[in-house]
């Protein structure tokens, strides 16, 4: 029971024992005889060593079969070893990822998890004095050659001097000079899908940053779809190739030109770099890399990016919101000219009761029915317009990201059915409206991308059984239960958890080795929440401004009320602006009076002509009270004789029950006649920029203590702190319900009696990153990213 290593140079068959005979992975299977047999492969995975008990030791790895000795590609060529004992020790000490071994004196038990990892249908178990294991060393491999995409055939030139890699140089966006022509790397900030131009090509539009904080627009005009940019989320990093710089709207735009090219990453920390393209050829060397990694790591570090991942599972998914939806095609049907009938699951369920669809089996194409319990799993998606189109295309079984889909809930009638479609109340509906506003879109999924696998997982734990069949467990699936558990407190859980929705392949740490960890990383964790700031959640919500980054309280309503109740002592006759039309609106019953609005003619269309208001002369109990009555209510007063906004300390607009904002030190605010243009999609924003305002977002901003067996670690919630509690940050502002909701999950995250036995233990991502502290002091800080609380389902 030994690990030989050999000589240096030497293969790991030319020093081996000669009565030894090497047998193909391919050909393994229980009934063969293994006598005086060896097993050749390289090691592609190498798992953590656990201890079962003083002296005794288990090690799990994965070798792969590359040579010639394999009669088809369609084979399974990599396979699970099992180690045990001394030699287990032995292993972990001397053999590391990337060497080539060769076993011997093995036995073959069946593999139980051949479905789920897609490796050889058998397991290698060695242990005794029979097993040895013959290592050849190799050599750290050309950094030119690290390349992770598979696609490309960039390869090790035998003599540096023989073969010259193209050198780039590429140009930071705050750089760029009107009319030249330019390689450029960024993080996307947005993005929509390409759609068919007017002409013959199809065009794509996206915008990008870097560390320079300057925002680019592009678009790309190319005939092939494949020839764009594959980005499937914001934050994914893109390096474009000969792309010209032009002015358009006194700002700098980035068009493709002949010879353009572009490359696509993750731009996850820690996940690999591999490279989306459709070129056969392209450069990526070192440089490259670092540029990504550097990238990445300044991207997570900023705010420049949506506090809340759009990507949502089913399971996760709340009544009135747009969100991404990553999820396998079932099958699908064609509703009408304008409609079409996506039938999609990701392996969870939604805990909303949704819309069903009732098509006849003869129009769908996929399967027209499935069980129950799947039937359940199992979401009805209309798709509408420019949509319809793409969706034509779509095969059963294709994997798919759906951008921006709305969650609608109450009364949904499906066009185009027939009266067996009944009007179903209290049905959540989901639907991909027409356009591309927002980056609404579809887009396939290749089934090597990290969400794919992930999707993956969680589908093949699924089973259509109610009960899962508990069979009698062989030798073979007991040596599955090879990691250690985590590191609990005492006590036992409670029903509520949390689910990680990143794609990062991460073994759980424990929070004294988070701590112990550099900056810029990602780490698992399970643990419980000790405690958390502020105890009044309603001070947990904050304004942010996404272009100077600044965060600050939401002003007290007794401010509010003093700037409303000076403005109105002002609101004496002024000269209305010329585009301006006069009137009166009267106070809700129980107030006498009436009060100075001003409209526009250009908003002023049959049926709409209050949907905006300026309002003069109201105390901000009156303004509350008519913003049930009016949709947009502008709140403005009298200055030195002219009409004008509030100061920005007030809110500038009101909708409903929500208040809007603006950064006083990003905001150029004047009174303006509101634009007529996407009078159909009047909101805030419109709203916001026909004015010169800079909103200020809504967000949570909360601190965690968290604890586990080895430590405690003070974590902030902050850009994902949506995605956290399902809710949305301007929700919680307005609305009773989703105020609730927060106050239940930390009601029972951290109870505030009882032990630490009734608390949840929670799997979070946490993201490190380091800033400049007090006494400009560099530290750590932590959030809490890609993490969605589970609350515990009534029975």
């Amino acid at each position: 029971m030994a690990v030989y290593v050999l000589s240096e140079g030497a293969g790991p068959g030319s020093q081996v024992p000669s009565h030894l005979t090497r047998i193909p992975i391919a050909g393994l299977s229980p009934s063969t005889d293994f006598t005086n047999k060896t097993v050749k492969g390289k090691v592609i995975h190498k798992g953590p060593l656990v201890t079962v008990e003083a002296g005794d030791f288990i090690l799990k790895s994965v070798i792969h079969e590359e040579d010639a000795m394999q009669s088809s590609c369609s084979q399974k060529t990599s396979i699970n070893i099992i180690i045990f004992g001394a030699l287990a020790e032995n292993f972990n000490h001397t053999v590391s990822q990337g060497d080539v071994v060769l076993a011997s004196g093995f036995i073959v038990g069946k593999s139980p998890t051949a479905n789920k990892d897609k490796l050889h249908s058998c397991n290698l178990l060695l242990s005794g004095d029979d097993a040895c294991i013959y290592v050849s060393k190799q050599k750290p491999p050309d950094p030119r050659c690290q390349l992770a995409s598979k696609r490309s055939s960039l390869s090790c030139p035998e003599d540096p001097r023989s073969v010259k890699a193209p050198k780039y140089t590429y140009v930071r966006l705050d750089q760029l000079k009107t009319g030249t022509i330019v390689n450029v790397y960024g993080v996307v900030t947005f993005f929509k899908q390409p759609f068919k131009s007017r002409g013959t090509d199809y065009c794509s539009s996206l915008k990008i940053t870097d560390q320079s904080n300057k925002k680019i627009g592009c678009t790309i005009f190319c005939e092939k779809l494949e020839e764009h940019p594959t980005i499937f989320q914001t934050g994914d990093i893109v390096r474009m190739h000969r792309v010209k710089v032009q002015l358009y709207n006194k700002s700098f735009t980035l068009i493709n030109t002949r010879g353009f090219s572009v490359v696509t990453f993750d731009g996850s920390v820690g996940v690999a770099i591999e490279p989306r393209t459709s070129s056969s050829t392209f450069h990526f060397d070192d440089s490259d890399r670092r540029t990504v990694e550097e990238l990445r790591s300044w991207s997570a570090s900023q705010t420049l990016l949506p506090s809340v991942s759009a990507a949502v599972p089913l399971s996760a998914v709340q009544p009135n919101t747009y969100f991404d939806l990553t999820c396998q095609l079932l099958a699908k049907a064609s509703v009408d000219t304008t409609c079409t009938l996506l039938r999609v699951w990701d392996g969870t369920r939604c805990p909303h009761t949704l819309l069903k669809v009732i098509v006849e089996p003869n129009v769908t194409e996929g399967p027209s029915s499935f069980s129950e319990r799947k039937e359940s799993h199992i979401a009805n998606v209309l798709v509408y317009d420019n949509h319809v189109e793409f969706a034509r295309d779509l095969k059963p079984g294709a994997f798919l990201r759906i951008y921006n889909l709305r969650a609608i809930p109450g009364s949904s009638k499906v066009p185009g059915l027939t009266s067996s479609q009944p009007v179903e109340v209290d049905h959540l509906a989901f639907h991909l409206h027409g356009g591309t506003s927002y980056g609404r879109g579809i887009r396939v999924l290749p089934e090597n991308t990290p969400d794919v696998q992930e999707l993956k997982r969680i589908m093949e734990a699924f089973s259509d059984d109610e009960e899962d069949d508990v069979s009698e467990m062989n030798d073979s699936e007991l040596l599955e239960v090879w990691s250690t558990p985590p590191e609990f407190l005492d006590g036992d859980a409670v029903d509520c958890h949390t689910v990680r929705t990143c794609r990062h392949r991460l073994q759980p740490v424990t929070l004294s080795q988070v701590k112990q960890s550099d900056p810029s990383q990602v780490h698992h964790v399970r643990v419980q929440l000790r405690s958390y700031q502020p105890h009044r959640l309603h001070q947990a919500l904050k304004l942010f401004c996404s272009k100077c980054a600044s965060i600050q309280d939401i002003p007290d309503d007794e401010l509010v009320a003093l700037i409303f109740s000076e403005a109105s002592k002002h609101s004496k006759a002024c000269s209305r602006p010329p585009w301006a039309l006069a009137g009166h609106v009267d106070l809700p019953a129980g107030t006498s009076g009436c009060r100075s609005v001003y409209l526009s003619p250009r908003l002023m269309i049959p049926g709409r002509t209050d949907q905006l208001i300026f309002l003069m002369g109201c105390t901000l109990e009156e303004t509350c009270q008519l913003a049930a009555a009016y949709p947009n209510i502008i709140p403005v007063s009298s200055s030195g004789g002219q009409l004008a906004l509030l100061d920005l300390s007030a809110p500038c607009l009101f909708r409903g029950k929500k208040r809007y904002y603006g950064c006083k030190r990003c905001s150029e605010a004047a009174l303006r006649e509101p634009s007529p243009e996407g009078m159909e999609g009047i909101n805030e924003r419109t709203i916001a920029k026909d004015l010169g305002v800079q909103l200020l977002q809504s967000v949570l901003l909360m601190k965690l203590e968290l604890q586990d067996a080895t430590d405690t670690l003070d974590v902030f919630l902050w850009k994902h702190a949506e995605l956290f509690f399902s809710v949305a940050a301007e929700d919680v502002s307005a609305n009773q319900e989703a105020q609730n909701s927060i106050h239940q999950a930390m009601d029972i995250l951290c109870p505030a009696e009882g032990s630490n036995g009734e608390r949840p233990w929670l799997d979070l991502c946490l993201m490190a990153y380091g800033t400049e502290g007090d006494e400009r002091k560099n530290q750590t800080c932590y959030q809490i990213c890609n993490t969605v609380v589970v609350k515990p389902t009534s029975k």
